[in-house]
C-alpha cells in the first residue's frame, strides 16, 4: 500500500511531469531553438540547426510539443506542402527555466568532468 502511494506522489511531483515532458534526447534542443530563434522555421530548417537530429525524432518531439501546446505549426496549402513551427507563448515560458540549465552547466562543466 506504501509502495503505491509513492508511486502516486511520483507521478504527481512537478520536476516528475517536467522531465517527463522534456524527457527526449532533443526535447530540450528543439525547445531552446525555438524560443532563441522566435520565428517561424520550416522543418527542414530546423532539422539542419539541430543535426544530426533523425526526421522520425524530430517529427515525433514536435508532434509532442503541438499537443502540449508549446509549439504551433502551420500548414500551407502548396505542393509540395510548406510547414513552419513556431513557438508559443506558453513555450516562451520556459526560456528562463532552460536559460538557468544552461548557466549551471556552463559553470560547472569542468567540474562534472
Amino acid at each position: 500500500m506504501q509502495n503505491e502511494n509513492n508511486i502516486d506522489q511520483n507521478l504527481n511531483c512537478p520536476m516528475v511531469k517536467f522531465i517527463k515532458l522534456i524527457s527526449g534526447k532533443w526535447a530540450i534542443p528543439i525547445l531552446y531553438r525555438l524560443i532563441i530563434i522566435n520565428e517561424p522555421i520550416r522543418f527542414g530548417e530546423l532539422k539542419r540547426a539541430i543535426s544530426p537530429i533523425t526526421q522520425k525524432e524530430l517529427t515525433k518531439q514536435l508532434r509532442l510539443f503541438e499537443q502540449k501546446g508549446l509549439i504551433s505549426r502551420k500548414l500551407y496549402p502548396e505542393v509540395p506542402p510548406k510547414v513552419e513551427y513556431q513557438i508559443t507563448e506558453l513555450g516562451k515560458t520556459l526560456k528562463p527555466a532552460l536559460n538557468s540549465i544552461a548557466s549551471w552547466m556552463k559553470q560547472h562543466e569542468k567540474e562534472l568532468l
